[in-house]
């Protein structure tokens, strides 16, 4: 049998209006699209190992992961993980024994959960305070934390919902007050805004390349304080090199050097985090003189948002497609990032979307919400 044809794979989406809130964090700047294509091969950086991914001292990874990472983050000891949800994991395991308690917020990620359940520990939730704005009072941890007697505290900051940003500080204090470690999920904080472990005073970090730190996926890091790192980074009884809650190694290649091309980019942007949340609050500002109703904090905080939309419900009754025809006519405009099928409410992001084709995306909203009055 002859081979099948190959041809490219191509992504459809490329060069359209991106507010996706997956997305529009992750974005590779030109630096990183070249050093993807140069390192692309698989296990590539591995020629350079002598037995640490970390300690590759050329290309520079070792300068990477224990410099510019640690003090990036405030935290003593950072290494590179395959996500965010594989660094959470790597805390609970480290931490927990089947039967024992994490104390984890309403608005937590689901593999929050997950990992909770892979270790056989029981989580513990913190309630919000439902609509409209879903907020957790740090004084939730208060009271779980007397209740559970946990061995782990997760906050989620923000949460991927709705954007909410908790006060993590309180939340720190509230945990180290009581002996609990605190693991702070800033897998759509680290990368766009102003994050420090040690001001916060949280025992772990988990971050998102892919999600917010202009990486190619799947990618992210795990920042721990000096009173667990030697825990959670142990290393092997048999191969002293190797660190048993990594597996030896995670990233390597084309993930971890694109997330090193693109740090200068990130730590740029970073100190610009004042300017992308004014930017999403003239947008929410906007949506809601539409009829949008925006949920979450309010004025907000970051530039993930959660809409309720009933004007799109409305047309969705009737509008030929269903409740897919607001998809269609987003793609037919050049944007992309609200997913199939959602009319009665979505969550999009504005973040690094530069506010002009913000004004193409409301403009959009506009007509068809017109166009079908």
């Amino acid at each position: 049998m002859a081979p099948p044809k190959q041809e490219p794979i191509h992504r459809n989406t490329l060069g359209m209006i991106n507010i996706d809130p997956l997305q529009t964090g992750g974005r590779l700047p030109k630096v990183a699209r070249e050093t993807l294509m140069e390192w692309a091969d698989g296990y590539s950086i591995c020629d350079y190992c002598t037995g640490r991914l970390d300690k590759i001292a050329t290309p520079p990874v070792r300068d990477f992961i224990h410099g510019e990472l640690p003090d990036f983050l405030g935290m003593d000891e950072v290494r590179v993980t395959n996500g965010a949800r594989e660094a959470k994991f790597i805390v609970m395991h480290s931490l927990c024994k089947p039967g024992d308690k994490v104390v984890v917020d309403a608005n937590a990620h689901y593999t929050t959960f997950l990992c909770a359940e892979r270790c056989e520990a029981e989580a513990v939730i913190v309630p919000s305070s439902g609509r409209p704005d879903y907020r957790v009072d740090p004084s939730g941890y208060n009271e779980a934390i007397d209740e559970a007697d946990p061995e782990l505290a997760v906050l989620t900051w923000p949460d991927g919902k709705y954007g909410n940003l908790a006060d993590a500080k309180e939340v720190a204090r509230i945990c180290r007050d009581k002996g609990v470690p605190l693991l702070l999920n800033g897998a759509y904080a680290v990368g766009r805004m102003p994050v420090d472990g040690n001001r916060i005073g949280c025992s772990f970090i988990s971050a998102s390349g892919h999600k917010s730190m202009a990486s190619s996926g799947p990618i992210g890091l795990l920042g721990a304080s000096g009173e667990y790192a030697d825990l959670v980074f142990r290393t092997s009884k048999t191969y002293d090199k190797k660190e048993v809650e990594l597996l030896g190694c995670t990233a390597r290649g084309s993930t971890l050097m694109t997330m090193m091309a693109s740090f200068p980019h990130v730590l740029e942007r970073v100190g610009n985090w004042g300017a992308e949340v004014e930017k999403a609050r003239w947008f929410s500002s906007r949506m809601e003189e539409m009829g949008m109703v925006q949920m979450g904090q309010k004025p907000h905080n970051h530039d993930l948002m959660f809409f309720e939309t009933p004007p799109f419900y409305e047309i969705s009754k009737t509008a030929k497609g269903g409740r897919y025809f607001l998809y269609r006519e987003l793609k037919k405009r050049g944007i992309h990032g609200i997913k199939p099928g959602l009319t009665k409410f979505f969550k999009l992001s504005t973040f690094g979307v530069p506010e002009g084709d913000l004004e193409k995306v409301l403009n959009a909203f506009s007509e068809m919400i017109r166009s079908n009055g």
